[in-house]
């Protein structure tokens, strides 16, 4: 038995088939498009990437550059001011030993922030760390030997317990040690300092803690303190607020995290983990 379509029928199928051929074309097309458009999306990215990256490595060689440069001007006005003291004490009236102090005083501190700013500078740029077995132990004994003036002038007691070897760059450890400590004595109370250094096993990593009895942190400053030039106390205590800044950049180029743990009037331990 034979069936014959019937012309509209015919016609129709036809019309359909059109369509479908015009619909395949434009997804050809919307897909060819999508595809260019991703394509610039892509590229897009990618060079602003790379300006902002050229950008930031731009930024970090002014600074440490910068702050190199600014170095022998500051001891020579340093220098200056000391040879005038000693020089002319006996022609110079209260009023310009008072200013040489001023002078004297400021070109400290200016002179002690460029440092710390090299000390960041040279932290965040380092792009391969020296990584190798590090006794911490012996970190810790080398720092507060480099710290000993500071120890004994305010008669600090350092209480050392056991500390392990882990994976990292030693110069770059000893630096982080040596921070924390220094925060440690310069933020006493009314009592010596008393420090404490231990470690805990936490698998694949090390957390180290640092506790002390000083005037401690309101919790509310407890993330601001490792923000760049972040000072909860003025001028009234000597330093750059960029200490922890630092502190935090080392343990982040070590993949691990830095944190503490305190409040007013009770002390700080700061927290800290490094690869096993």
């Amino acid at each position: 038995m034979s069936y014959t379509v019937p012309s509209s029928a015919q016609a129709e199928i036809e019309s359909l088939r059109l369509e479908i051929e015009q619909l395949k074309r434009r997804l050809a097309e919307r897909d060819q498009s999508e595809a260019a458009l991703r394509a610039d999306l892509e590229r897009r990215f990618e060079q602003r990437t790379a300006d902002l990256l050229r950008s930031v490595e731009d930024l970090q060689q002014f600074a440490y550059v910068s702050s190199h440069d600014l170095q022998e001007p500051l001891r020579t006005i340093l220098s200056y001011a000391r040879l005038i003291e000693a020089r002319y004490k006996d022609r110079l009236d209260s009023d310009a030993h008072e200013f040489l102090e001023y002078i004297a005083d400021a070109a400290t501190r200016m002179n002690a922030l460029v440092h710390d700013l090299l000390s960041y500078s040279r932290v965040a740029n380092a792009d391969n760390l020296a990584m190798r077995p590090v006794d911490t132990r012996g970190v810790a004994a080398g720092v507060q030997l480099r710290l000993a003036q500071e120890i004994d002038e305010s008669g600090a007691v350092i209480q050392t317990g056991p500390l392990p070897t882990v994976l990292g760059d030693e110069t770059q450890i000893a630096l982080l040690f040596q921070n924390i400590l220094k925060n440690a004595i310069k933020y006493r109370g009314a009592q010596p300092p008393e420090v404490q250094l231990s470690a805990a096993d936490r698998g694949e990593v090390w957390q180290f803690s640092i506790s002390d009895n000083g005037i401690g942190i309101d919790p509310a400053y407890h993330d601001r303190i490792f923000g760049l030039f972040k000072r909860l106390h003025g001028r009234e205590v000597p330093g750059s607020g960029l200490g922890l800044a630092i502190c935090r950049k080392i343990v982040e180029k070590h993949g691990g995290r830095i944190w503490v743990e305190s409040e007013v009037g009770k002390g700080s331990t700061f927290h800290f983990t490094l690869p096993a």
